[in-house]
């Protein structure tokens, strides 16, 4: 019976956030059991480019670091707002979402090799908490049960956390720039140049991923891209903060 609860419960997952939170648990897995090693998986641009280890352009963005608070502290955030989007903004839009996904792990890859950082998934982490806080402006936060805020404070409040725990601010600095950069372009810009669009998802990607469409599917609030209406009352809703340990 917990076998086929938890099936369930896994199979209900949306495509991207599913395949991407598995492809993190099995690669952290793997080098738990010891069947591949850190250093076979961190970003080098040395061993990509002369040794054509192009695989690690992939696995930069899967390992969390071995299992323990800083794994979880990172999966429960990377599903929890990979699945918000994924079901909010994002829904049947399914090539839409890979797209972003591509666009960023492009930019960090871009910036990667010009900063030393060898794994980017918190980075990638930080770009989906970003473009959703900044979707979803009026949503009330509570960290910890100490802070409370609106949405588009949440990566900054990660950042000082993540500071206060002693890791580099550089990883989350560029989830914000590239999260950011996403935000400007895909939300920001056509507003104010007459509907200018310029990332487009390819047709081939729609064919191949986005699913019909559905009718009649109003998405609540607090999924809708550019949070409530101006003069509608938001109601203060407070979705749970990074779990403690």
């Amino acid at each position: 019976m917990a076998y086929h609860t938890l099936r369930h419960e896994y199979m209900q997952m949306p495509p991207v956030t599913r395949a991407y939170t598995t492809a993190c648990v099995i690669t952290t897995l793997a080098v738990q059991l010891d069947v591949v090693s850190p250093f076979q998986l961190y970003f080098n641009p040395l061993l990509i480019l002369k040794q054509f280890q192009v695989w690690r352009l992939i696995t930069t963005f899967l390992f969390f670091g071995n299992i323990g608070f800083n794994f979880l502290f990172n999966m429960i955030f990377t599903y929890r707002y990979c699945r918000m989007l994924e079901e909010g903004s994002f829904r049947s839009r399914t090539a839409d979402f890979v797209m972003m996904f591509l666009f960023g792990a492009t930019l960090m890859i871009i910036w990667a090799f010009f900063i030393n950082l060898l794994f980017l998934g918190q980075a990638l982490t930080i770009m989906l908490v970003y473009i959703w806080s900044r979707r979803n402006p009026y949503i009330r936060m509570n960290f910890f049960g100490v802070l409370n805020f609106q949405a588009p404070y949440l990566p900054w409040v990660l950042l000082g956390f993540s500071i206060l725990l002693g890791n580099t601010p550089w990883v989350d600095l560029m989830g914000i720039a590239v999260g950011h950069c996403y935000y400007y372009l895909e939300d920001v810009l056509p507003q104010h140049r007459a509907n200018l669009k310029i990332l487009k998802t390819p047709l081939f990607l729609k064919h191949l991923l986005d699913p019909a469409p559905e009718e009649d599917h109003v998405p609540p609030p607090e999924f809708r891209p550019g949070g409530f209406n101006w003069g509608g009352n938001a109601p203060e809703i407070q979705p749970e903060g990074r779990q403690n340990d």
